[in-house]
């Protein structure tokens, strides 16, 4: 009796799990990343149900989550605790590029990073390589499967947020193009999600898109492409994420990379052959928030080609953006006939895909 109460409970249970992951709230869900407070995961019992019920597909850390005291373990165990109730493999990701974009410090017991500026400088791919081990041994020790890097942004001189903090390997895109082969190789041999980023470049960039927008158009070049092509052309670009910058040479209308279909569907998915997951940058961005309101950008930039929508609740000034209320648009706008079904399904095919086989795999 008793073994076949388990039986049946088993196949109740697989199949209740079965229609969650085919509602719309479960598949609106897995596009979004969102920010978390505090340094436990008990801290964070609404997003701790927002997982459990698949309404949030991933978390992003920042140095705010490492508690000062014991922090590998905590950290570890924060991770843990967020991940336990996924319903599907959880992207748990973080912004360590090295050098000054580092979250994982040396003061919290962190093995030290340096930037991809000095690793360009030195022109040794085996420096790379010896860093990249360090990172994904830690990535990896900690529960962390998606790490937004490398930059292959272009290194061009008075830029306030690529070159300024050495965070481009070169200004030659061939040289930038290895330096990140090897990092994404590195990454996925210990299973690690590498997220390329800004596409379609932001090494060109004269303004932080941090505090509004900022056009390339004067001063982009189809160069800032070659690192995207020489790695999709390898077949080792798993996502890439989004710049919130305008450039009216690939959209003419104007519009920020992140909410233009010129560039994220026509350039990059139909042109350069990308079926991978695409990320946002972070939404609360004063590039978007500023210029648009949080339905337009939604709309936009999903209908634009989007698969994962990050809002890092990290940005000063910026409107906190509840999981509940991100929802309730995007679901809306979807039995509105806004947003197609199929539009939503694409990108959960493509997050189930990606966590099935680089993190789940």
């Amino acid at each position: 009796m008793h073994k076949h109460f388990i039986i049946v409970f088993l196949l109740v249970s697989s199949n209740l799990f079965a229609q969650l992951k085919d509602s719309l709230d479960f598949k609106i869900g897995q596009m979004l990343i969102v920010g978390v407070h505090e340094t436990s995961a008990a801290s964070n019992p609404g997003i701790l149900k927002d997982i459990k019920e698949g309404k949030v597909g991933g978390v992003i850390l920042f140095e705010k989550n490492i508690a000062p005291d014991n922090s590998i373990n905590n950290l570890k165990n924060f991770i843990s605790g967020l991940s336990d109730g996924a319903p599907l493999p959880l992207f748990v990701a973080i912004d360590q590029e090295g050098g000054l974009i580092n979250r994982l410090k040396v003061k919290y017991g962190f093995p030290k990073s340096v930037s991809a500026a000095y690793l360009g400088k030195t022109g040794n791919l085996d420096s790379t390589r010896f860093y990249a081990e360090s990172t994904a041994t830690t990535l990896k020790g900690l529960g962390i499967n998606v790490n937004f890097a490398p930059v292959v942004d272009i290194l061009v001189e008075g830029n306030p947020v690529i070159s300024k903090h050495g965070r481009a390997y070169s200004e030659n895109p061939d040289s930038v193009a290895l330096h990140a082969e090897v990092v994404v190789e590195v990454m996925k041999k210990h299973g690690i999600v590498s997220v390329l980023k800004h596409f379609p470049g932001h090494g060109s960039s004269m303004a932080d898109s941090h505090l509004g927008v900022a056009d390339v158009t004067k001063y982009w070049t189809k160069k800032e492409l070659v690192p995207y092509k020489y790695m999709l052309k390898k077949h080792e670009v798993d996502a890439i994420m989004t710049a919130h910058i305008v450039n009216k040479k690939l959209d003419k209308t104007g519009l920020p990379g992140t909410l233009s279909k010129p560039i994220m569907t026509d350039l990059l998915r139909k042109e350069m052959g990308f079926d991978g997951v695409i990320f946002s940058d972070d939404m609360q961005m004063h590039a978007i928030t500023k210029y648009y309101g949080l339905e337009k950008a939604l709309k936009l930039s999903i209908l634009a080609g989007v698969d994962v929508l990050m809002f890092s609740n990290n940005i000063q000034g910026s409107e906190n953006r509840t999981v509940d209320t991100v929802h309730e648009l995007i679901k809306k706008m979807v039995l509105d006939g806004v947003i197609s079904k199929e539009r939503i399904d694409q990108s959960y095919r493509r997050i189930v895909k990606l966590k099935n086989t680089r993190i789940n795999g």
